[in-house]
């Protein structure tokens, strides 16, 4: 009996591919912290936290003490995400863990596509991976990533193993910084028939950071070009932040080459060693909106 996972096809191909790409597991191209997403998931050359395990390894050795982060991504068409990402040091090495659970409830399952569905399964999408991050010279830092891969859809199941290499620059020019990562290239186990393809890019952009002289207001602005390998298309991503006496952090990016999202907005809020994020990012087409909460604290 031929079975058409209506909804699971929807949730595959326009939701997370967006593009021309026949990769699966597009849980991996999902923003990492709210702070991130709302820049236009610039992470690469925005992050400068915890977060970087998940964009950019290479920041690692810039980040201080330990640092944990917890966010809840309420994604469109009830897809959900929480993610955990914890740094630390060893000694004078930096490392990093983060862990990732993204399920798809309720997908129905239908003999043609016009019938009444004959029932329901979930879809569960999990990596959990390890980072670290080095110094070459003083300006110039390296970072890999190493990630367990797994996914479960219906009564199939497989793991696999993908990578993550990057470089950072810090110029001369104060606050100026120019980032690159590769992201996402590995190998998973055959899903019943076929092996799942990791949705393997690369990302490339500076950053600049400065403050207002006689204000209290930092201002960081960055661009990524975003180019996944198994795609014609290419994208530009694009953030900005207004920090407020290391208190408001107010937050817009832009989005270039994708069907269903453009611009992305939010918020946060630090006190102490507590940080609070928001990012809102809408779809089109009818999708919805995907709403993104993360609480970060330093030690």
């Amino acid at each position: 009996m031929k079975k058409i996972f209506l909804v699971f096809l929807i949730f595959g191909i326009n939701l997370f591919a967006q593009s021309s790409s026949s990769t699966g597991l597009s849980f991996l191209k999902f923003s990492f912290g709210a702070r991130n997403a709302a820049l236009g998931d610039a992470g690469t050359a925005l992050s400068n936290d915890v977060t970087s395990l998940f964009y950019n390894p290479a920041k690692l050795p810039y980040t201080s003490n330990t640092e944990i982060m917890v966010m809840h991504n309420e994604w469109v068409q009830d897809v959900r995400s929480e993610v955990l990402g914890v740094s630390t040091f060893i000694g004078k090495v930096p490392l990093a863990f983060g862990f990732n659970i993204t399920s798809a409830d309720n997908i129905e399952i239908r003999q043609i596509a016009s019938a009444e569905p004959i029932s329901t399964f979930n879809a569960h999408y999990f990596f959990g991976s390890i980072s670290s991050g080095f110094f070459i010279t003083d300006s110039i830092t390296a970072g890999a990533s190493v990630k367990y891969l797994f996914e479960s859809l219906y009564t199939d199941e497989a793991q696999g193993w993908g990578f993550d290499v990057a470089l950072n620059y810090r110029s001369m020019i104060e606050g100026l910084e120019l980032s690159a990562a590769v992201r996402n290239f590995g190998t998973m186990n055959a899903l019943k028939v076929e092996k799942t393809k990791l949705p393997a890019e690369l990302r490339i952009g500076p950053s600049y950071k400065f403050e207002l002289s006689n204000f209290p207001l930092d201002i960081t602005a960055g661009a990524e070009y975003l180019k996944f390998f198994d795609s014609k298309d290419n994208h530009l991503n694009f953030g900005a932040e207004f920090l407020y006496d290391n208190l408001l952090s107010l937050r817009g990016g832009y989005q270039t080459g994708f069907e269903a999202r453009s611009y992305t907005l939010g918020l946060g809020l630090q006190w102490n060693k507590l940080s609070f994020d928001y990012a809102f990012v809408p779809f089109n087409s009818g999708l919805g909106t995907s709403n993104l909460l993360s609480l970060k604290i330093k030690f």
